[in-house]
């Protein structure tokens, strides 16, 4: 879309305050772009860590299958997950601070004593399975921000900054233009007069 304008001296003014609105805040959302491509990197490679962990919590317990037979799965429940936000160059993302359970009452009389290391492996299971998908998700919204931020960059640096600029010549060229046949005009005029008053 092509800016709009007249060839005038307040249309000029009001040109080179949009330009200077852009030209200043170019810095900064180029700044943005940079803290958010790394700030998606740590969440991605975060997430990678987590379902590292997930993984090999999986494979150590995988000799145990047989056993998670007997497990009621019903013992351990989450009653709530504890998040907050965390705000990275303007972008909220959510944060998993803690994991609250709500564990039964179990019998180590009439149950196996693994059954407490089961609730903490559930436990661990759980708590890693959600900070995976949390900053799965951090990751996505901050790539979304990073990409908006991205489209900014590329707009204000390559569409409107040029065009501000060029729009600025026009009606500078425009104006000296103007200026030049005015004084011109004005010689002639001045000239006539002269032969006039001569003869």
């Amino acid at each position: 879309m092509a800016i709009e304008f007249k060839y005038n001296k307040s249309s000029l003014h009001e040109m080179r305050g949009h330009l200077k609105i852009r030209e200043n805040a170019l810095p900064t959302l180029k700044s943005k772009e940079a803290a958010l491509r790394i700030e998606v990197k740590k969440a991605k490679l975060a997430a990678e860590d987590f379902d590292k962990q997930l993984n090999e919590k999986l494979h150590d317990i995988r000799m145990m299958t047989r056993l998670w037979s007997e497990f009621d799965s019903g013992l351990v429940k989450i009653k709530k997950g504890n998040y907050s936000t965390r705000t990275i160059a303007g972008v909220k993302i959510p944060v998993l601070e803690d994991i609250e359970f709500d564990i039964a009452d179990i019998s180590l009389y009439y149950n196996p004593n693994w059954f407490l290391d089961g609730l903490q492996i559930l436990k661990d299971l759980t708590y890693l399975t959600l900070q995976k998908e949390v900053n799965m998700k951090a990751m996505e919204i901050l790539n979304y921000a990073r990409k908006k931020t991205t489209q900014k960059v590329n707009l204000y640096e390559k569409v409107q900054i040029p065009e501000y600029n060029a729009a600025i010549s026009k009606i500078k060229r425009y104006l000296e233009d103007e200026e030049n046949l005015s004084k011109s005009a004005q010689k002639i005029l001045k000239r006539r007069n002269e032969q006039k008053l001569s003869a």
